[in-house]
């Protein structure tokens, strides 16, 4: 094989962008094909601009049986994405899926499942892990640089929306049409990296979620979650959709110092010995370990969307080892189902969550959201 047939699934603002970069030939080994979406107007508008050279297909299903493609970009409704890409794999496609893989972990373990079966690359569009930020984070902390975890605290409040927003669409903010809020439509990315560059998963959660907090919508735009690990660290994440003016910071901190990032700059408060060792070692009540303050210079941006599709692209030449592999998607969605979950039986929630009484409280949600049902 010399390219790879893409087709995209669902042409919205996502959908549209990397129809974009595609179509302009600017990943390598890649070639746009075609295109699915119901909307019969979105589709002529595709003939119109991009003529005979992308083929449109008014179901999913049409252009898997077609033989056109090889792979496709999933860039549908949350809830849709498990039963397409399962359905793709089934056709013999490799996957791409937009974030978050899906609403509850419960189908996204039947679409990795699927993808294991098939033999087929699965990758999911964590673009976030291909920013220097976050790349020269995991690259501290997996070289031990920062020594083992402590603590992780990560407040991100700059997802301003007003009422406005959710009034821009019947689905938006729903649980039937979205299946959740702020963690479900702004946070995967930021869910994905805080496990991610440490590698770490929580043993157990306890969060608070506020449903329609200062907003007329039925879903959580405000949450603030506690989370333990194995090794003692601890983490909190804190997270809404209504401060002006918002804050975006993280910090971990390790044996070794504290790492922030804020303001897209990164600082390394780096201790000269490890905290253990001195505190070993030490005899005077209010001392201690010598600090060096380091600004960490950070490569600058970078295509990220496209550089996580060039890799998926090559992981299907040449096998390239993915990036961002789909599997990894049920990690982050299992931290915003145990907050839910939390918030719902208020409780701690323990990991892996119970997925089924996880499917059963959403369904709860859904049977009263005003969206339709799903």
């Amino acid at each position: 094989m010399d390219n790879v047939r893409i087709g995209i699934v669902g042409l919205g603002n996502m959908g549209t962008g990397h129809a974009q970069y595609l179509i302009e030939g600017q990943v390598k080994g890649a070639k746009l094909v075609a295109v699915s979406d119901f909307r019969l107007e979105r589709l002529k508008q595709v003939n119109e601009q991009w003529g005979d050279c992308v083929q449109t297909f008014e179901t999913p299903e049409a252009m898997y049986r077609s033989g056109a493609v090889d792979g496709v970009l999933l860039c549908t409704p949350h809830y849709d994405h498990p039963a397409q890409a399962i359905e793709a794999f089934k056709h013999g496609l490799h996957v791409l899926v937009e974030k978050p893989a899906g609403v509850y972990t419960r189908q996204v373990r039947e679409m990795n499942e699927a993808a294991a079966a098939s033999g087929k690359v699965y990758g999911i569009m964590y673009n976030q892990r291909m920013n220097p930020l976050y790349m020269k984070l995991r690259d501290l902390i997996h070289s031990d640089e920062l020594g083992e975890i402590r603590r992780m605290n990560w407040i991100i409040t700059n997802w301003y929306r007003s009422q406005a927003y959710y009034n821009s669409g019947g689905w938006r903010a729903t649980w039937a049409g979205e299946g959740g809020g702020v963690l479900i439509n702004q946070d995967p990315h930021q869910l994905d990296l805080w496990q991610w560059v440490t590698g770490l998963m929580p043993t157990r959660i306890r969060a608070f979620c506020s449903f329609g907090k200062h907003r007329d919508i039925e879903v959580e735009n405000d949450v603030t979650a506690y989370a333990e690990y194995e090794n003692g660290a601890t983490g909190v994440f804190v997270t809404s959709t209504y401060d002006c003016p918002g804050t975006n910071r993280l910090e971990i901190s390790g044996d070794r110092g504290k790492i922030v990032i804020e303001e897209d700059q990164m600082t390394f408060w780096r201790l000269r010995q490890l905290e253990s060792e001195f505190n070993r070692d030490n005899t005077s009540a209010f001392a201690q370990p010598e600090i060096w303050k380091c600004d960490i210079p950070v490569a600058k941006g970078g295509t990220q969307h496209m550089e996580i599709t060039q890799n998926w692209t090559n992981a299907i030449l040449d096998g390239t080892p993915l990036l961002a592999p789909g599997e990894d998607g049920i990690k982050g969605l299992t931290l915003s189902n145990a907050m839910l979950l939390s918030t719902w039986t208020d409780n701690w929630v323990e990991l892996p969550i119970d997925e089924d009484l996880f499917y059963h409280k959403l369904q709860e949600q859904i049977s009263q959201s005003k969206a339709a049902k799903r």
